[in-house]
């Protein structure tokens, strides 16, 4: 998966620095969080910007670009200038516009941009509830505010506050750890519930889960198939990884028997680097509003790529998703499980070379 080739919001983000209303910091890199490559690339040197990335496609287009992605950077860490793309969820655009503030130098600027139809108002509220008075203007139906020299304008009280909302916290009951922004975060997703009901107990050996989200679907393999031994979870948003292994060790831990396990932040697409007996998922097939069944279709050829000779997958998807043709060129068995509540089930078996 690569960034969209037209980005009104990372266009629209640099349009203060080519007015001139802001600077790029004389000494020291620009913070951008959430960076994207773009054509922004063309305009600035990308040594003056310290990148940080957290989807794995999106980290990967920015090395392939030149770009030094870095690690999340340490809460005391500061900088002249950060930019920043503010995710559509409410609680995870407010942690991370805090963290672009209190990763702010006194007397620095934030620069955040969202598209319209992604929460583009309520991110400028949010930033001006954290640091004050702000300039904005709007292009590429997007809109770009940001802050005046940072300084007793600031609320701490709120940055911290705000920066606590990224956590991981139980959800459904107590049974699962997530987070803000996650796939179906807040819930255990209806889609997968059903595809791990559909799970045989016969699974044995190593398994993998692609796409695995915060764990649900690996830690129902763990608890429905006694069988298995290992299993590895595959997942592109690295700030899922944390809640997916803590879910993982309980798993385990309830289950009284050893299963290792292995989270990887890693994107299924490129394929997979192990060889498994069985591989489960409900893969994405959208990024951000729009549609991309290929997605799925890449997931599907990497599980097929991956699987021994006598190996399975498991895989549900919306009812309206052509997956079939694709898995029947790359299975030589193909069966729907089940059709329930907009959803398919379907099993793969006898992987083609």
């Amino acid at each position: 998966m690569s960034p969209p080739d037209t980005d009104g919001a990372l266009d629209a983000l640099f349009l203060p620095l080519a007015a001139g209303d802001v600077a790029l910091p004389a000494v020291g890199p620009a913070l951008f969080l959430r960076a994207r490559a773009g054509a922004w690339l063309r305009a600035w040197p990308r040594e003056r910007f310290a990148c940080v990335q957290t989807f794995k496609p999106f980290a990967d287009a920015l090395a392939r670009a030149g770009v030094g992605v870095i690690d999340e950077p340490d809460p005391a860490a500061r900088f002249p200038l950060v930019f920043l793309l503010p995710p559509r969820q409410r609680e995870e655009s407010r942690a991370l516009l805090a963290r672009a503030v209190r990763h702010a130098v006194p007397g620095g600027i934030v620069v955040a941009c969202q598209a319209n139809n992604e929460g583009a108002r309520s991110m400028e509220a949010d930033l001006e509830r954290l640091a004050g008075t702000l300039q904005s203007l709007s292009k590429h139906k997007c809109r770009v505010a940001w802050t005046a020299p940072l300084g007793e304008g600031v609320d701490a009280a709120l940055v911290e506050a705000w920066i606590a909302l990224d956590a991981p916290r139980p959800i459904a009951d107590g049974r699962y750890l997530s987070r803000p922004g996650l796939f179906a975060w807040d819930r255990i997703d209806t889609a997968s519930a059903l595809l791990a009901a559909h799970l045989p107990a016969t699974l044995a050996g190593r398994v993998a889960d692609l796409g695995a989200g915060y764990g649900y679907l690996a830690a129902e393999v763990v608890r429905r198939c006694p069988r298995v031994e290992a299993i590895d979870l595959y997942e592109a948003e690295r700030r899922a990884l944390e809640p997916a292994r803590l879910n993982l060790e309980r798993a385990v831990r309830e289950a009284s028997r050893a299963v290792a396990f292995e989270v990887f932040w890693h994107d299924v697409a490129a394929g997979l680097p192990q060889r498994y007996d069985a591989i489960v998922s409900n893969p994405p097939f959208h990024q951000g509003r729009a549609d991309q069944p290929e997605l799925g279709r890449a997931f599907i050829a990497a599980a097929a790529a991956a699987l021994r000779p006598h190996g399975s997958l498991w895989l549900v998807a919306n009812r309206h998703l052509a997956y079939e043709a694709t898995l029947a060129a790359r299975f030589a068995t193909v069966r729907v499980v089940d059709v329930r509540d907009g959803f398919k089930v379907i099993e793969a078996k006898e992987p083609r070379a």
